[in-house]
């Protein structure tokens, strides 16, 4: 848990109106939006709050109470964002653990004199003023139900914070069945629901929300799935000619690394998608037990994340990304061989 001294901080500094930005990482999804909109919730009643986004979020997420509210920086109106960032008081840096993973928006955050406060659940984090970092957990979202109970107590829990925690907790476990997924995960969604929160409307919402474009995506991922059954290891590609092919829409990936790990015997699974706008490879990796993605990822693909669940990106072509880690994979055999 965070300091009590920082919480004693944070709770003199919140005694006044504030000025305050919230910010997830880029491509946010259910944990880092949701984790934002609850804390966006608790705070707005008293102090001036944003939550800007380095960009958009996928259509099955702006449903959030208050997801309205959340201003795009990317394509909208940067001038006022910079200035309100820079004004902040205090700048509250959710579900990510360092500058670059939002950007130019990280230079502005950098460059602010605010007070900046990181939550987070991912491993090896920058230094940040207050930083509340615990890998061991399974989602930023439990980690704010945490925050927000030590820094307000429960009785400054209502239906819409527990909404966005559920939210956030339920995408980032896998629906509850990741390993890190503890006894605790489900106390406190026993306690979110008794707050108000709609388990299986928030279920639908995510979901039951899918089009018949991305039906196709998953189709053609499928058909584009490669198993190395002798070193236990599956991968998926997707083109930016497949991706226009299906009408892809932002959010439309989600999920698909996961079916490449859903066959038996595989224990690391990985999904190259190309973004030809953006000049690069984007890659999920997925992995069982204790084969660790998050250090295969940093040592190979210049990104990070956990043991079990990492993202990368490469420069190289489609080709020759995927070429590069038919390279790589066999100097882990043994170690995928021996993943329990």
């Amino acid at each position: 848990m965070m300091k009590e001294l920082d919480i004693e901080k944070l709770q003199t500094i919140l005694a006044t109106k504030k000025k305050i930005t919230l910010l997830p990482h880029k491509n946010p999804d259910g944990d880092a939006l949701g984790s934002c909109l609850a804390l966006y919730t608790y705070l707005k009643e008293k102090h001036d709050v944003k939550v800007i986004s380095p960009n958009d979020y996928p259509q099955f997420l702006k449903w959030l109470p208050h997801h309205e509210q959340i201003e795009i920086f990317e394509g909208g109106y940067k001038g006022d964002m910079r200035r309100f960032i820079q004004n902040s008081d205090l700048i509250f840096i959710l579900d990510f653990n360092a500058l670059h993973r939002i950007d130019e928006l990280g230079n502005i955050v950098e460059n602010s004199k605010g007070l900046k406060v990181m939550i987070d659940h991912h491993e090896q984090p920058e230094e940040f003023d207050i930083m509340y970092s615990d890998p061991s957990m399974p989602a930023t979202a439990e980690m704010m139900y945490y925050f927000i109970e030590k820094l307000a107590g429960k009785e400054s829990f209502n239906k819409d914070i527990a909404t966005c925690l559920y939210t956030g907790i339920m995408t980032d476990t896998g629906s509850f069945r990741y390993p890190s997924t503890s006894s605790n995960t489900h106390r406190v969604i026993a306690n979110l629901i008794e707050l108000g929160a709609e388990k299986t409307e928030i279920h639908g919402n995510i979901y039951d929300s899918n089009t018949i474009s991305r039906f196709k995506l998953i189709g053609k991922a499928l058909q584009n799935l490669v198993v190395l059954n002798d070193l236990r290891t599956s991968y998926i590609t997707l083109s930016s000619k497949e991706l226009q092919e299906c009408n892809y829409k932002k959010g439309d990936t989600e999920g698909i690394v996961n079916y490449g790990l859903a066959l038996s015997g595989i224990v690391f699974t990985a999904i190259f998608i190309e973004d030809r706008e953006k000049g690069i490879i984007k890659i999920s990796l997925r992995s069982k037990g204790d084969f660790d993605v998050n250090q295969f990822s940093r040592n190979h693909f210049d990104g990070g994340g956990h043991i079990n669940a990492a993202g990368g990106r490469s420069e190289l072509s489609l080709d020759e990304t995927v070429a590069k880690f038919n390279q790589i994979i066999p100097e882990y055999q043994a170690q995928l061989i021996n993943t329990k």
